[in-house]
């Protein structure tokens, strides 16, 4: 099933069973299992309130081919923002625990722009991750990446930098919230480019903003993303991220912790 196939069977049903073409190891790829339930929450709201900001703590891994409930609440309702909570639910345990904002505009005398993209090598004349059945996870069918900073995954690279273009391979009908949620969460840790060899890591948590007002975005863009690590050791890594459109105008802000077992 594509991403936007998922999509639709998540506002047809609270209860979905994660085809393991979208896995990473024994679990679901994190980026996908958040946009749908994120997919979920922002029904929940009125229409110009965006999601400004979220939080999610991945508590265990989402298995694929088993059954799991998607739940959102709102918690609290104001004048202009919206605070919501959602979990997924597996064999009577949440696997994943998510806080999100969604605000609407407030009148202003400050506007200060977002940072610009750095320079970035065309995506034509950058490495890509190709998808190899067994090899790399598989949701990398679903999402194409193209390295403009830093080195691939394993490949003993010393740099604190990781990133590139990211597109879906298939074109969806738009690229929305929910898209830009799961193709953030595709790139790896910059950390793991750093071993010479295979280790396992998985993300711990994840905040990410949404810069509003969005920029306009065609379905078939090419989305600029740059990683650094803060700091790394004793099984951890801490980095930030920025993401930015195809002219240059900042798009979302990340930040992860991510635990590697190596």
């Amino acid at each position: 099933m594509t991403f936007d196939e998922l999509i639709t069977a998540g506002r047809a049903s609270n209860e979905l069973t994660m085809p393991a073409a979208w896995s990473q190891g024994r679990a679901t790829f994190g980026g996908l299992v958040t946009a749908l339930l994120f997919d979920r929450m922002e029904r929940m709201v009125a229409e110009n309130r965006p999601m400004r900001s979220m939080h999610v703590s991945f508590v265990g891994p989402v298995e694929p081919d088993e059954p799991a409930v998607f739940d959102a609440q709102v918690l609290r309702e104001g004048r202009s923002v919206s605070q919501l909570e959602g979990r997924i639910m597996q064999k009577g345990e949440p696997r994943l625990v998510c806080l999100a904002g969604f605000a609407g505009d407030r009148e202003s005398t400050v506007k200060i722009e977002g940072v610009s993209a750095p320079e970035a090598k065309p995506v034509d004349q950058c490495q890509g991750l190709p998808f190899i059945e067994g090899l790399t996870p598989g949701f990398i069918n679903y999402i194409e990446m193209r390295w403009a900073y830093g080195n691939l995954p394993f490949t003993g690279g010393a740099e604190r930098e990781m990133g590139g273009w990211m597109r879906f391979r298939e074109v969806p009908e738009s690229l929305t919230d929910a898209h830009i949620l799961a193709l953030v969460d595709a790139w790896p840790a910059p950390i793991l480019q750093h071993f010479k060899s295979a280790v396992p890591a998985s993300s711990l948590t994840w905040m990410l903003d949404i810069v509003h007002p969005r920029p306009a975005l065609e379905a078939d863009d090419w989305l600029l993303y740059k990683s650094r690590i803060d700091q790394a050791g004793n099984g951890y890594c801490h980095y930030d991220a920025e993401i930015w459109t195809p002219r240059g105008e900042l798009l979302a802000i990340s930040r992860q912790t991510v635990t590697v077992f190596g």
